[in-house]
């Protein structure tokens, strides 16, 4: 059991808990999703089993009734489940891996003293958010598009700063830092030069403020500067896998100055990393790159285990990267929203605001480091350069046009990003694959997310009839296909959004099984179900109202990491793929992605003329919501209003454009090391 705080806020009147779907539609709609994945043997011996597993009388009624029991006497009968499968039963390294990050505009950064000031003025914007979150202040989220207006739960707000991944040998611990013993903490880390220092934030029952902050910061910085006093980078440690990891804290507390520092590390608030120049070129690829691993320069200059880490670079490079098990992206976009938005409205105010007349220097964290402890440095550094190396990265922004113009065909923006992601892995790959896109299931209690599973059948009739350069199809039954697929989507999407989708289900009847028998039914030791676990493409849509853009890596070494926000005009994809896996290359598949979204186009352009009004009353007109389900921030959340004085290069864009048609999330980790979940964000 995760070690967690289970104290939501709870929405007006209370949340529903998550329903159970009916066995029958579960596995009818297992078969439908994977029919077409699968060769006709696989198919057939699937059939069977499932037929087995689904018998009047037989082993799945047994476990569907153990369910709903279970249902019964849990506010959310699949939560346990899902954070172990997703992300603390997952062994592998956390960054790229498993944590997205949010990458914030570039910083004109003329001096040095320009990114402490920046640095400063986030943190006061973190504490003030952090004071929302400890008065129990924020406004509660409600749904938009299917179902609006219902109240959504808002647990995951309140672990942005009060949870810590605690590494294991088989399953990691999400530890929650609220305590009726133990005072909440009151301190940030800062790492700087790959040196970890306490910046305590109150002192003598005061909140610093920026202009202390900015004294600290400075300190910090020359502290760091000293060569004399430098330290291992022992925050590569916690890049390593996760037994690995375990394995080498284990080493460190067997020293008594190491469980010091790991307790202030495990107990702060965040950590605020003031990074080095990274030597790379600032265009988006090697932004999102350095915000998701730091790279050569400063990639010891993290603790990957704090579930919010924001980055400053000394070079302008900024954002933040999550640790993904305590919240999902919406949270992450919310959050991050605020502190940039805070920057833009509230003026810096290095002046007027009292100080703290002493204020202590920062102390740096001292580390005892051992022969043992020195090898395992040095082999945790050769993986993460590794990592390193083998990510590759392709951001690029479609201009052809944007959500206006997918919304004008009445047609949902998300749906329709998600049918030309099958196309262009189609025209890329020659076949469609298990697809990842996460739908959020916060209208009940305690709910996180359920899987869309947009690899349909109608897709994959969709792909093939615009891939076939002699087919002799029509646009009219090309129109007819794209239609059918987009229904598809929309449909599916509805049964997750409501809790009635397959994933969530069928982890549930393969873990009570565990439980009751001590073994996998056959329906989960099938080919076929390994195969629907294997999320070779890993979809997010990560809208913002704030110029940045959200970023991770693929979950499995032969996938796609497909990230996206659809703006007005034009769409912002980040595709994320391997090196050293020859059939994947994320330039190719961005390419192809945006002559399919051409085509598209010219698709719709063509059924829209007068003469090709025929497929006008069938088109689907829902717009749906699937991961940001929420009402705008109240006006009082986003800080006061500018007073002419210099702000932070942060662009926001109208308030017009904030409101999005579908918002998914990152993926995460499941069983066996494959990343699951979207979110990452």
């Amino acid at each position: 059991m995760p070690i967690i705080n289970r104290e939501p806020r709870k929405a007006p009147g209370g949340l529903p808990k998550l329903p159970i779907p009916a066995l029958k539609a579960t596995l009818d709609m297992y078969m439908r999703c994977m029919k077409h994945l699968l060769t006709e043997e696989q198919f057939k011996r699937t059939q069977r089993i499932v037929e087995e597993f689904g018998a009047p009388g037989g082993l799945g009624e047994e476990l569907q009734n153990k369910l709903m029991a279970r249902r019964e006497s849990n506010a959310n009968w699949v939560y346990d489940y899902w954070l172990n499968d997703m992300y603390l039963n997952n062994r592998v390294a956390l960054p790229v891996n498993s944590s997205p990050a949010m990458v914030f505009p570039k910083q004109n950064f003329r001096a040095p003293i320009d990114s402490l000031r920046f640095a400063a003025h986030l943190i006061s914007g973190v504490l003030e958010y952090k004071t929302l979150l400890d008065m129990r202040a924020l406004p509660i989220d409600y749904a938009r598009g299917q179902l609006a207006g219902t109240p959504l739960c808002m647990e995951q707000y309140y672990r942005l700063f009060t949870s810590y991944r605690l590494p294991g040998p088989e399953r990691d611990t999400l530890v929650a830092q609220e305590s009726s013993v133990m005072p909440e903490p009151e301190h940030i880390i800062v790492a700087c030069k790959n040196q970890f220092f306490v910046l305590d934030v109150v002192i003598n029952f005061r909140r610093l403020n920026e202009k202390d902050l900015l004294t600290q910061l400075e300190k910090i910085s020359k502290m760091a500067a000293n060569l004399e006093e430098q330290l291992p980078p022992i925050g590569l440690l916690t890049s390593n896998g996760r037994t690995e990891w375990s394995e080498s804290r284990n080493v460190l507390i067997q020293e008594s100055t190491n469980r010091d520092s790991l307790d202030m590390i495990e107990r702060c608030l965040c950590l605020v990393c003031l990074d080095d120049v990274s030597g790379a070129d600032l265009m988006d690829n090697n932004r999102a790159k350095q915000m998701l691993h730091g790279g050569r320069n400063n990639g010891g200059n993290r603790w990957y285990d704090k579930p919010m880490q924001f980055v400053i670079g000394a070079d302008g490079c900024c954002g933040v990267v999550c640790e993904h098990s305590p919240f999902e992206g919406i949270v992450l976009v919310q959050c991050t929203e605020y502190l940039l938005k805070y920057m833009i409205g509230s003026p810096s105010k290095l002046v007027r605001a009292d100080s703290v007349s002493e204020l202590p220097a920062p102390h740096r964290l001292r580390w005892k480091c051992t022969p043992d402890i020195h090898k395992l440095l040095a082999s945790s550094c050769e993986k993460f350069e590794r990592l390193v190396e083998n990510l590759d990265m392709n951001v690029k922004t479609f201009t052809t046009y944007g959500k206006e113009f997918i919304k004008q065909q009445r047609m949902s923006p998300d749906a329709y990003i998600q049918v030309a992601l099958q196309l262009a892995y189609y025209r890329c790959h020659g076949r469609l694959v298990s697809t990842y896109e996460s739908a959020s299931i916060r209208r009940f209690q305690e709910g996180r997310v359920d899987n869309i599973r947009s690899a349909t059948p109608e897709a994959l009739a969709f792909a093939k009839a615009m891939s076939n350069g002699t087919s002799n199809t029509s646009d009219a039954e090309k129109m007819e296909k794209l239609l059918a697929a987009i229904a598809a989507q929309t449909n599916y999407t509805i049964l997750a959004i409501t809790g009635m989708a397959i994933d969530n289900h069928l982890l549930g009847l393969r873990e009570i099984a565990l439980e009751l028998n001590g073994e996998k039914p056959e329906i989960f030791k099938d080919e076929a179900y390994l195969i629907s676990n294997q999320f070779i493409l890993s979809t997010s849509q990560v809208p913002t109202s704030v110029e940045m853009f959200c970023c991770y890596g693929p979950v499995v070494p032969n996938g796609y990491g497909a990230c996206y926000n659809p703006k007005a005009d034009h769409i912002l994809f980040c595709v994320s793929s391997f090196l050293d896996n020859a059939p994947t290359c994320s330039e190719k598949f961005v390419t192809v992605l945006e002559q399919g979204l051409r085509d598209m186009g010219d698709l719709c352009n063509k059924c829209n003329t007068p003469g090709a009004k025929s497929t006008e009353q069938k088109r689907p007109t829902v717009e749906t919501h699937t991961q940001t389900d929420t009402s705008l921030q109240t006006k009082a959340q986003a800080g006061p209003q500018t007073r002419g004085q210099t702000v932070p290069q942060v662009q926001v864009t109208p308030a017009g454009l904030t409101l999005v048609e579908a918002q998914t999330q990152t993926s995460a980790q499941g069983e066996n090391g494959v990343r699951k979940n979207g979110g990452k964000p």
